[in-house]
């Protein structure tokens, strides 16, 4: 059984910078692919980056790239986000989600929320203005 927990989440001001994390366990994740999405209030859950882990090729949200940026620690089996330049507008709960069928997903597949079967519990990330 896969366990995701993530961390990191706080109260920022905009302008700022966070560093969540998202802790796996349970596999090999050497063909799994690694997505964080975020979901604001009254919002839909959105893609905002992920990984292959086994690649390291990574995929970002138009909204986020430039500013935020994905990796992994293979021997810590862990995955970080790196956010700066936070905006108000990245206020969300974030969640860290994988899934191990991911080697061949195209470039769309991986931004699908629906196509990732293990997810986190989620830590919230608020950017006051």
């Amino acid at each position: 059984q896969v366990q995701l927990i993530e961390s990191g989440g706080g109260l920022v001001q905009a302008g700022g910078s966070l560093r969540l994390s998202c802790a796996a366990s349970g596999r090999t994740f050497s063909e799994y692919a690694v997505g964080w999405f975020r979901q604001a209030p009254g919002k839909e859950r959105e893609f905002v980056a992920a990984i292959k882990w086994s690649s390291g090729n990574t995929y970002y949200a138009g909204s986020v790239k430039g500013r935020f940026t994905i990796s992994v620690d293979n021997a810590k089996s862990m995955v970080y986000l790196q956010m700066s330049n936070l905006e108000p507008e990245d206020t969300a709960v974030y969640y860290c989600a994988a899934d191990p069928n991911a080697s061949y997903w195209s470039v769309i597949a991986i931004r699908r929320s629906d196509k990732y079967d293990y997810w986190g519990q989620g830590t919230r990330v608020t950017v006051s203005s």
